[in-house]
């Protein structure tokens, strides 16, 4: 049950009043302002948010809509409506989905601080040989956020958001990447280091680990989309992250001329993460309400899809070479 707030100049009641007469509403006038209240069920909050975004004018900055989720709410009329909506199929509001991604955009301390420590514990899990371990470093990482936060953002045409995901998911990797190399190099001062058959896993790229790249992204988006817990689906992008990346480090230190294998996969992995995730918010319909909003962000993902697609082939070429 959701139950939405809309504060709009007295001149929108009569569109307001006309969006809301089928559902429970009460209004309120407040001097030149009127205040209505909504209750509908969740199935229904994507349709009306959409009418209430186009009845109210929302150059003033008095115009809000706000949505809360109550604990419970009692009421008959609420109850008897359960019927009529129970065969609709429900969809997050595209608002919801982009206000999530905003935790994302920013690359505070606290998500390097929870990369370096996964980077870290993967790369212990390496050596060991232990998945376990893998898993467990896997459940760390924050790689998921970027990747969400890059396919949200282009599927509505945020150019600038979208863009600023990529650095910050490069910025992490980076990071992995480098801090793998320094551990290893450090630790081999000390102790004979050999290349372990879950290391020997991630130098080999292949057209599969493209697919399953293709196939997470794809089955993430899904997940966050129908407010699965972010955690599920932040250990499959993890898991096609952040071990061949360590691997990269890794290769640094002990065999150079390897490499570009791990670092091929690892490139592979990201670009079919995003290809993936993409063709979701195609399929589930993610884009701006607005029509004009919906043809920029349409040009958008064509042309991200192009980029995608000519760098997996020229990736996945070399790796044949490799």
């Amino acid at each position: 049950m959701k139950k939405v707030i809309v504060t709009a100049k007295k001149e929108d009641l009569e569109k307001i009043e006309a969006v809301t007469k089928d559902v429970l509403h009460f209004s309120k006038k407040e001097d030149d302002l009127i205040r209505v209240t909504i209750y509908i069920h969740n199935k229904e909050l994507d349709c009306i948010i959409g009418k209430l975004r186009d009845a109210i004018d929302s150059r003033y900055r008095e115009s809000i809509i706000e949505v809360y989720t109550p604990d419970f709410i009692i009421s008959s009329v609420l109850k008897r409506g359960e019927k009529k909506v129970e065969k609709a199929k429900e969809i997050t509001p595209v608002e919801k989905l982009i206000d999530t991604t905003r935790p994302h955009l920013r690359l505070d301390l606290s998500k390097l601080a929870l990369t370096t420590i996964a980077g870290i514990i993967a790369l212990m899990g390496l050596f060991l040989n232990n998945v376990a371990i893998i898993i467990g470093a896997m459940l760390l990482s924050p790689l998921l956020g970027p990747i969400y936060a890059f396919t949200i953002n282009t599927a509505v045409g945020k150019t600038k958001d979208a863009l600023k995901s990529v650095g910050n998911l490069g910025i992490q990797l980076l990071m992995v990447i480098i801090l793998s190399a320094l551990v290893t190099l450090v630790i081999s001062l000390f102790i004979d280091l050999s290349l372990t058959s879950e290391i020997l896993l991630r130098m080999n790229p292949s057209f599969i680990y493209i697919l399953m790249a293709l196939l997470l992204g794809f089955a993430s988006i899904l997940a966050l989309s129908k407010g699965i817990t972010e955690i599920i689906a932040g250990v499959a992008i993890a898991a096609a992250l952040l071990p061949p990346a360590v691997v990269t480090g890794i290769t640094i230190v002990l065999y150079p001329h390897q490499t570009p294998s791990p670092l091929a996969l690892t490139l592979e992995n990201v670009l079919g993460l995003m290809a993936g995730s993409l063709s979701a918010t195609l399929i589930l319909d993610i884009s701006p309400r607005r029509y004009y909003e919906r043809v920029v962000a349409r040009k958008f993902i064509a042309r991200i899809s192009l980029v995608l697609i000519i760098l997996l082939a020229l990736l996945f070429t070399s790796s044949l070479l490799l």
